[in-house]
């Protein structure tokens, strides 16, 4: 009988990924059950037409958590920091606040429910690394330096206290943000750049499919409980990315590195936010890409994207992104 694995944010880009994972797999050894908070959105009715179990949950509803938990032998969590909030749900509660109490909410009803293996998908905390600075602003109060960062890291914590067989998956920058909010962008002389605050820096990144398929394999791994386990499907710098892109795109893409001081400026919503994680990616460089070892990875997924080759499967979107 197969094992039932339970899809927190199945919807998403990482638990959508692991759906589809376990769905592909002709071994047969684990059923998924697709949680989202819509069972009537088109993504959902996909899973569900490709033969996963929809079900109904909430983050924010512990009950609902509980019951979708029930019988399952193990469970994927992922929190979603970027989803849309009202202004009313804003001033309730930061971002990072909504991450701490959702990673509550499901270890309490992993534990309760039993499961036997638990991947809660996180990244580092970056509080220490930027300890006793003044150069790099706090936010949320003072709390945290890069908040969707920092938040899960502290909530690495919580599975651990509440006692559950746990494998903590670090993830990294997606490459798919180079064909959405980070894409090239046409400058009036009509020309690609794309803007990375990293100078000569390497940024890991990583194909989102490939965190669904990672942590598949995880699942198959029990002894990897208690372990934490980094991935990455490629570390390059931002010339590197550049000229990739303009392989791929056929025109030259230039890689433009701005000051921290002067991306902290740009106006759109979290720069300063994104300013904090991009100086954490460049200063903790030999640590965050040392931890992600690519042939460790492979070895997990041996379908591992590269850039190149992520990018050899993306170039239609990434075209109509930049036409």
């Amino acid at each position: 009988m197969s094992k039932l694995i339970v899809v927190v944010g199945a919807t998403g880009a990482q638990g959508g990924g692991l759906v589809r994972a376990i769905l592909a797999d002709r071994s047969g050894e684990f059923a998924v059950r697709a949680l989202t908070r819509n069972p009537s959105s088109a993504a959902a009715q996909e899973l569900a037409t490709a033969g996963a179990e929809v079900v109904a949950a909430d983050l924010d509803n512990e009950a609902s958590v509980r019951a979708a938990f029930d019988g399952a032998y193990g469970a994927f969590v992922v929190t979603n920091y970027w989803a849309p909030r009202t202004p009313e749900e804003e001033a309730a509660r930061t971002r990072a606040e909504m991450e701490l109490d959702q990673a509550a909410t499901a270890a309490r009803a992993a534990r309760d429910a039993g499961i036997q293996h638990l991947i809660w998908s996180t990244l580092e905390d970056t509080r220490p690394f930027f300890a006793g600075r003044d150069d790099v602003p706090s936010l949320d109060g003072g709390r945290y330096r890069v908040p969707h960062f920092d938040a899960k890291g502290e909530a690495d914590e919580i599975f651990t206290q509440h006692g559950l067989p746990t494998t903590f998956l670090r993830t990294t920058f997606y490459f798919d943000a180079l064909a959405g909010p980070m894409k090239p962008q046409r400058n009036a002389d009509g020309t690609l750049t794309i803007t990375i605050p990293m100078g000569d820096r390497r940024l890991s990144g990583i194909a989102s499919e490939d965190i669904g398929r990672t942590a598949l394999a995880v699942f198959r791994r029990p002894e990897l409980i208690g372990e934490t386990i980094s991935i990455a499907g490629d570390h390059l710098t931002g010339d590197e990315y550049a000229a990739a892109l303009s392989e791929a795109l056929g025109e030259k893409v230039a890689y433009y590195s701005p000051a921290l001081e002067e991306y902290r400026e740009y106006p759109f919503p979290m720069a300063v936010e994104m300013a904090n994680m991009f100086q954490f990616y460049a200063e903790n460089e030999a640590a965050f890409t040392g931890d992600r070892d690519l042939a460790k990875v492979r070895e997990l997924n041996p379908e591992l994207q590269s850039f190149e080759s992520w990018l050899n499967l993306h170039k239609d979107e990434l075209q109509a992104a930049t036409a």
